[in-house]
């Protein structure tokens, strides 16, 4: 992602041919998706390719004549992943993108200093992959093991600054934005005082971001392994889910048939009854870290204006966090019922 957050360079007209031409120094897009792909956009996503660049020029001008100061890119294919995670409705995408904006510039803890090196802790403990293979439906696997984080070495935040830059490279290739990622959570050891850090203040900020706050397409959420105690973390999580996202939840306990029946066993390591080898994290580790420059790059098209404030945000601030804090007074007698 390279491209100009200056929206004065924008081209007035919408899907001509020659806006190319009166932005030489903005990236031309070259669709990379199969005939396949196209397809399944068309029927799924209602991606038109020959309007494709008329919807990303129409979205340009929405941001620059409504949130002239947001300071995003506005490269094409940037674009392209908020009209694809919205299925090129402009209003939606547009609230999409100011969305992912602002959930930035509300949470520096996660945000600021993001790169992979500042997260080797975490990659190394293997608690946030990606598997090697794609599902059947071509969708990546994220695998989250919550039991290989030790709170004493650093914050819970620095978790989700692992799973954020994951899923800042999945999307990156077109395929994912069309497929989709399905996740792999495995709960097992688990303990009451590790769920006490995932109160509803940072419950409500991660689902914030998957949900209304980044543009991926997240099919399936499958739970493993998961103790008594995920009844509570999971009666946190529940209230800020959408319907649709809830519906994609599928908790398997020990039972790895059950996991089976959502992702084949040919695709799943051996700790997973899979048939794929040992769970391997080097690889993903290497690519991640291997793409610093790149997100050096990329996050610095993203500029916060010293005189921002784009209004109809996600977040909504001291409101929000005093809500959280009441219902965390309540969180750990549930939590103890639970375990």
């Amino acid at each position: 992602m390279s491209g100009d957050s200056d929206c004065t360079r924008t081209s007035p007209s919408a899907g001509s041919p020659s806006d190319n031409e009166l932005l030489p120094d903005r990236p031309k897009y070259v669709c990379s998706l199969s005939p396949d792909l196209v397809t399944k956009a068309r029927e799924e996503l209602q991606e038109k390719p020959e309007w494709r660049l008329r919807d990303v020029q129409a979205l340009r001008d929405m941001v620059c004549k409504d949130y002239p100061s947001l300071g995003t890119c506005l490269d094409d294919a940037f674009l392209l992943r908020f009209l694809r995670a919205r299925k090129f409705d402009y209003d939606r995408a547009l609230q999409l993108l100011v969305n992912y904006h602002t959930c930035r510039r509300t949470w520096p803890e996660v945000f600021n200093n993001l790169k992979p090196s500042a997260i080797k802790p975490v990659l190394e403990s293997g608690f946030v992959t990606v598997l090697p293979h794609r599902d059947p439906e071509g969708r990546h696997v994220v695998c989250i093991r919550p039991d290989r984080w030790t709170p004493s070495n650093y914050p819970i935040t620095e978790n989700i600054r692992a799973i954020y830059l994951t899923l800042e490279k999945l999307i990156q290739s077109e395929e994912t934005q069309v497929n989709g990622i399905v996740i792999l959570a495995d709960y097992k050891g688990v303990s009451l005082s590790k769920a006490s850090h995932f109160g509803p203040f940072v419950a409500k900020k991660v689902i914030g971001i998957l949900q209304d706050g980044f543009p991926i397409r997240i099919k399936a959420v499958n739970i493993i392994n998961e103790p008594r105690i995920f009844k509570g973390i999971f009666a946190i999580i529940k209230p800020f889910l959408k319907e649709k996202i809830a519906n994609r939840f599928f908790l398997h306990g020990c039972d790895l048939n059950s996991l089976h029946q959502n992702i084949p066993p040919g695709i799943l390591p051996e700790e997973y009854g899979g048939t794929a080898g040992k769970l391997d994290i080097s690889a993903w580790n290497e690519l991640l870290l291997a793409s610093e420059e790149d997100f050096l790059h990329d996050f610095s098209q993203l500029v916060l204006p010293c005189d921002s404030s784009p209004h109809d945000m996600l977040v909504s601030g001291d409101a929000d966090e005093k809500q959280c804090d009441d219902s965390l007074r309540g969180m750990k007698p549930q939590l103890y019922y639970c375990y």
